[in-house]
């Protein structure tokens, strides 16, 4: 079964190439192989630098699963696989993390404190980068072009994803663009979310570990016709089936804490053009 899932140019040799072969491939790979390309795009690093043993435990399947995965690609084995996503962080300059090593010579509090902004500040501008390096200005005219003739726009997140629709609920708003923010402490989500209609449009967020109500309801307003924009970190994240656009954004992180500023940066882009597309209409 795993040979159908072989592409006839061979074994992609760069990581970028690597990544859009798993997403033209991904309908059609067996379940475990699936699994295994979700785990590798959230956690390149891990890929890069744990052995087949470790991988293969974070990821919920057998090492020779990942000697399968690596096959089914191209490579002769796994190690030549774990090769390209090693030479994806070649080209990163460890600059900051020397002067953070600098910083934790000292013992003061107060440049204690300064590291864990330097780490913050270093892993916002780093998640910037790479979204500036990625997106594709015309996904953001699909995007606006969806939002912007809508009647009224709801705004779909939970947990961490919660302030990038409460900051579009209120950017939208003072731009004039009716929305509705869902997520009432009330628990009537679903009974909001059953008035959307194909005149409306609908923005999800959500990131790994994905929240389940935010899958539930995207999924409940695709299915009742609404145009779907998400936000996601994944090309495998359960939210893109029923999307009509929608941004990869992955924020790098520091001591485990993910700054937004990527996401904000996008989200900031939507709102304002598609108030701006409303107004030259």
């Amino acid at each position: 079964m795993d040979d159908a899932v072989r592409g006839d140019e061979g074994a992609p040799e760069t990581f970028v190439a690597l990544r859009q072969a798993l997403i033209d491939r991904q309908p059609r790979l067996p379940k475990r192989l699936a699994q295994v390309a979700a785990f590798a795009m959230a956690n390149p690093d891990e890929i890069a630098f744990g052995t087949a043993a470790s991988i293969a435990a974070r990821a919920a399947v057998q090492p020779s699963t990942l000697v399968r995965f690596a096959q089914a690609l191209g490579y002769n084995g796994f190690s030549d696989l774990q090769s390209v996503f090693r030479e994806r962080l070649r080209d990163r300059v460890p600059s900051y993390e020397e002067r953070l090593r600098a910083l934790r010579g000292h013992s003061e509090a107060a440049l204690k404190v300064g590291i864990l902004f330097e780490g913050f500040a270093t892993a916002a501008e780093q998640s910037v980068r790479l979204l500036r390096d990625r997106l594709r200005p015309e996904a953001l005219d699909a995007a606006v072009s969806l939002l912007a003739p809508a009647d009224t726009i709801y705004l779909i997140g939970q947990r961490r994803s919660y302030p990038v629709t409460a900051y579009l609920n209120y950017a939208l708003g003072k731009l004039g663009v009716k929305n509705v923010l869902v997520g009432s402490g009330s628990g009537n989500d679903p009974e909001t979310l059953s008035f959307a209609t194909p005149a409306d449009a609908a923005v999800a967020v959500s990131f790994t570990p994905y929240a389940s109500a935010t899958v539930d309801h995207a999924q409940r307003v695709a299915a009742a016709g609404t145009p779907l924009v998400v936000i996601t970190d994944s090309p495998f994240s359960p939210l893109l089936p029923p999307a009509k656009a929608w941004f990869e954004v992955v924020e790098e992180d520091f001591e485990g804490f993910r700054p937004m500023s990527a996401t904000l940066a996008l989200a900031m882009a939507l709102a304002v053009g598609t108030a701006e597309r409303r107004g030259a209409r």
